[in-house]
């Protein structure tokens, strides 16, 4: 490699991550046992999210979710399900914090995107 390259490389800043969230635990207090199952396994795939560029998730979210549109039949159906999975979870994590009207918010996407899944795979 020329100096030139190296010389750059070793001068370059480390790349900047966004501080995590204020607390000393990811968990919820006195969960029961399904919840701090989930949250469990969610805290690696949520510190991959929080770390990815901010402007990642809503691409990506807006692109499966246009695909989804457009995909004739499974393929369709299938990602816009993903997509409501993926709302649910997120949901899920967020559910004893949320106040009723935000928890309705939640569930009424999460149920268009399936019934749009559904619609979507050719079933009704």
């Amino acid at each position: 490699m020329p100096p030139d390259r190296d010389r750059k490389r070793r001068n370059r800043p480390a790349p900047r991550q966004r501080p995590l969230p204020e607390g000393d635990t990811f968990y919820t207090p006195h969960a029961g046992p399904l919840r701090h199952t989930v949250e469990r396994r969610s805290a690696v795939p949520l510190l991959v999210l929080h770390n990815a560029p901010r402007w990642t998730l809503p691409v990506t979210m807006a692109v499966v979710f246009i695909v989804g549109l457009l995909a004739a039949g499974v393929v369709g159906a299938v990602l816009l399900a993903a997509l409501g999975g993926f709302f649910g979870w997120l949901a899920f994590l967020a559910w004893p914090n949320l106040r009723s009207r935000d928890r309705a918010m939640r569930v009424a996407v999460i149920l268009i995107l399936l019934s749009l899944g559904i619609l979507q795979s050719g079933l009704f």
